[in-house]
């Protein structure tokens, strides 16, 4: 009778490994298909564009009207002269006036043809005049083909840390800053029927994290915003791309260190910390490809795997790829949720312990 029983669970095992093996053997094939063909995909379709280009004409952006929201400094900056070294007109917007000077005479040696057009405008996107300064000048430079919202900051904290009025200027600056700048470009950009308009957001627009109780909500905000935008403006051959950068080694990263609680910090240190220059580049590289999301890394790209739910997808292998791969990263992800929960209940022992001694 224990000799049945045991032939009969050890049957059942058999079965349910070699099922797994198979499922993971036709994951992995599928997955596999899917990012070889959207590479092929991409590089044909590049080889296209710069084959279609006139041979006296650089950069893929040549003449093009491109604005960059906190261009001054991090990611903005990084964006702004890449954009300028693909021959673009580059209006840089910020608040910092000794910032955008500098930035401008980096760009002035980006310049890829006499005509090459940079100018910059001190504007806080959260509270200035958006709409009478982006008409001015689309008036004076022609319509914007490429908008390039970079402007946010992250303050750290827990909610009971966090008051109210800095959850308002987060909203502002990384949302509404957002919404009134790509409200101020889409009327040209339909009439036009061409346009991309990229919104960074974060890693913090897919998931919550300890600390960024503030943050993580005014960057799933942006994420909204970015899809509702996509379904509004696809009809009119206007892309928008998500930009989902992880920890980036700018100015306002470091300063997002110093209110970081230690358990943000410990959870942070299991991710690398990514260059500016890296960010815009894919960041710019998926934005002409005409991607929705723009990931930067392995976790990036697990996360919007694992988060896509009712995203558009820029091509049937992305939405292969994505159902092919959400079911194993969800068991990878439980084991990383797993790890950050240890860390807070380490952290909060560690806390009692230290006021009982005291």
């Amino acid at each position: 009778m224990f000799s049945l029983a045991f032939n009969f669970i050890f049957s059942i095992l058999s079965y349910v490994l070699y099922g797994l093996f198979v499922y993971i053997l036709f994951t992995l094939g599928v997955a596999t298909s899917a990012h070889t063909y959207e590479v092929i995909r991409r590089a044909v379709k590049k080889k296209i564009q710069e084959d279609s280009l006139p041979y006296n004409k650089k950069g893929s952006l040549h003449e093009k009207n491109v604005i960059v929201t906190g261009g001054s400094s991090g990611i903005g900056k990084s964006v702004a002269l890449l954009t300028a070294r693909e021959g673009a007109n580059v209006t840089l917007i910020a608040r910092d006036s000794a910032k955008l000077e500098s930035t401008l005479e980096e760009l002035s040696k980006c310049r890829t043809h006499p005509e090459q057009r940079f100018d910059s405008l001190s504007l806080d996107v959260a509270s200035g005049d958006v709409e009478t300064t982006f008409a001015r000048l689309e008036q004076k430079q022609g319509p914007c083909h490429m908008l390039i919202c970079c402007a946010g900051t992250a303050i750290c904290g827990k909610i009971e840390d966090t008051p109210p009025e800095t959850l308002r200027r987060l909203l502002e600056l990384n949302l509404v800053g957002s919404y009134r700048c790509a409200r101020a470009v889409v009327p040209a950009m339909k009439i036009a029927k061409e346009g991309r308009i990229v919104l960074v957001g974060s890693q913090a627009s897919l998931i919550g994290i300890f600390g960024f109780t503030a943050y993580s909500a005014t960057k799933f905000g942006v994420r909204g915003l970015a899809e509702s935008l996509a379904m509004e403006l696809a009809p009119y051959n206007v892309s928008v791309t998500l930009s989902l950068p992880p920890d980036t080694d700018t100015p306002g990263f470091a300063a997002e260190e110093e209110s970081k609680p230690i358990e943000t910090k410990l959870m942070s240190e299991t991710a690398g910390l990514a260059k500016p220059e890296e960010v815009a580049e894919k960041l710019l590289y998926d934005a002409s490809d005409g991607k929705f999301f723009s990931t930067i890394g392995l976790e990036s790209f697990m996360l919007t795997n694992l988060c896509a739910g009712m995203s558009t997808y820029s091509s049937i292998s992305e939405l292969v790829l994505q159902i092919a791969l959400m079911g194993p990263f969800r068991l990878i992800s439980a084991f990383i949720l797993h790890s950050f929960h240890s860390i807070v209940v380490k952290c909060m022992r560690e806390r009692e312990k230290h006021k009982k001694s005291e």
